[in-house]
């Protein structure tokens, strides 16, 4: 006879998350077995190549490796990272004036196989960037920006390790968060008022250390150098008027495909935080979200699924009649509203601030001044470089966020106009 529901306990175990980093990859390999040398001696130097117009020649110059030699896990992820700075290197090298159709079969091949073995798309994304993308200076010493390094870097020095390094800490942050989601799942299918608050207290606790992580991107990351030049690396080649046509992979196949960008919706927290809070995204917010899962790794993915089948904890937190649960509910949605509402005012000063000063500068034709926000992608000024239009995208979604609050007793709810 098969077990009773409550004795299989939902489980972190299965789905690739680690007890002290969540969805951070653990100790990232450096290197590579030494067969892919000639990939790892282009991927360690991309922001130079890209700088003196010579990354093109080098990749074209290629050899073109089997990947049967990739075994670990954490040697394909590597592999994907530095296979994945290659290609926004190669695509992006000259700006969004000069971009390519095709990405040559000695790169675009052992991407594709690598991209398949693990599940994810053939494009730079928040797994490779800052998941995978990490090594602390001293091996013994903290987890913080002064210990920490990047692997792999991209065009834009200080401010692309600042910015990727600065995401890292806020996954890190989210980890006490993730910890406790099975105790609120199991303690909703067996009724336990107490155990499901205390849980949901410790994750708005983890929710607010998330947003003071994320306050660090101030003191590390340059608006201008972050629009002027980081940004267009961080961009795909789906709904971009720079890549009209999408990108061929030469050797897999003959059509052109299409990928989005790096952005903050593939980090599968966020994911996981709306599935367990019950928050609906609808429309097209909701599809963009949804698209985005397809760019996590399978099990982190499977894990945000997964979170989604569970019994509604607001509809037990409406059976149940505990203040306590009640405001441990309130507190975690209110807290993810003010996180939200804080990546709103990021990408207003790493985004839409310098998008109106850069059209500002070209119809004055004062280019010189501030040249590198004037050299920015004007095909990316309103837009996420996941191809979302980012500052309805962001309050939409924070006020649906907003909309799962519980109504307060006596109150008539306010809707949004």
């Amino acid at each position: 006879m098969a077990a009773p529901e409550s004795e299989c306990l939902f489980s972190l175990d299965p789905y690739h998350v680690s007890e002290e980093l969540g969805f951070i990859l653990p100790d990232p390999l450096e290197e590579l077995p030494p067969y892919y040398q000639p990939w790892m001696d282009i991927a360690l130097h991309v922001p130079e190549l890209v700088h003196s117009h010579k990354l093109r020649l080098h990749i074209n110059e290629m050899p073109l490796l089997s990947i049967q030699f990739l075994r670990k896990h954490s040697e394909l992820r590597l592999a994907h990272l530095a296979l994945s700075a290659m290609t926004m290197g190669y695509v992006w090298q000259e700006g969004e004036k000069d971009t390519v159709e095709k990405l040559p079969h000695n790169l675009a091949v052992p991407y594709w196989e690598v991209s398949q073995r693990l599940g994810l798309p053939p494009i730079l994304t928040h797994a490779d960037a800052v998941l995978a993308n990490w090594k602390k200076k001293d091996p013994d010493g903290p987890f913080d920006m002064e210990n920490l390094e990047l692997l792999v870097s991209l065009p834009g020095g200080d401010s692309v390790r600042g910015f990727f390094m600065v995401t890292l800490l806020v996954e890190l942050a989210a980890v006490p968060a993730l910890r406790n989601i099975p105790t609120v799942i199991n303690g909703v299918r067996c009724g336990d008022t107490e155990a499901v608050a205390a849980a949901l207290e410790e994750i708005s606790q983890s929710m607010q250390d998330m947003t003071d992580a994320l306050k660090l991107m101030h003191d590390y990351v340059d608006p201008s150098v972050f629009y002027g030049i980081m940004r267009i690396y961080l961009s795909g080649w789906k709904d971009n008027t720079s890549m009209p046509k999408g990108l061929v992979y030469e050797g897999v196949q003959e059509e052109p495909m299409e990928y989005s960008g790096g952005s903050a919706a593939q980090s599968s927290l966020l994911h996981c935080f709306d599935e367990l809070l019950g928050i609906k995204h609808e429309e097209t917010s909701g599809e963009f979200l949804t698209r985005m899962r397809n760019y996590m790794p399978p099990a982190h993915k499977q894990l945000v699924q997964d979170i989604s089948l569970q019994p509604s904890l607001k509809g037990f937190i409406q059976q149940q009649a505990s203040e306590r649960l009640n405001q441990a509910f309130q507190r975690c949605v209110k807290t993810l509203v003010v996180l939200r509402s804080y990546h709103i005012k990021v990408v207003s000063r790493y985004i839409t601030v310098p998008a109106a000063r850069a059209r500002q500068l070209r119809k004055q034709c004062r280019e010189s001044e501030q040249e590198m926000i004037s050299r920015a992608p004007t095909a990316l000024e309103e837009r996420g470089t996941g191809g979302s239009g980012i500052m309805s995208f962001l309050k939409t979604v924070r006020n649906q966020t907003k909309d799962t609050l519980l109504p307060e007793p006596g109150k008539k709810q306010l809707h949004h106009s």
